[in-house]
């Protein structure tokens, strides 16, 4: 199982990776990527699509809830929690 900062990171890369303006602005985890514009509704399907590829996870619709895509931290700890729960 991955740890926790290993998760950080992976999610980290991919918003930086994949979002212009997370590379723009220097991203940090606890940053709002969805109030500054990071990421948009789209991003969000994005997000998902990479974080049920990359951690092996199923987002259910009403886990699409700004908690839990808010920021990396949010991400990372949405992530943990559902391979806690597998």
């Amino acid at each position: 199982m991955q740890s926790t900062p290993a998760i950080h990171d992976t999610i980290r890369n991919f918003v930086v990776a994949k979002f212009p303006l997370a590379r723009k602005r220097n991203v940090g985890d606890a940053d709002l990527l969805l109030e500054t514009g990071i990421v948009d509704s789209l991003g969000i399907l994005d997000l998902v699509q990479f974080l049920e590829s990359e951690f092996g996870l199923h987002v259910e619709d009403d886990e699409l809830l700004p908690e839990n895509f808010q920021s990396i931290q949010m991400l990372a700890e949405f992530v943990q929690k559902k391979r806690g729960a597998a």
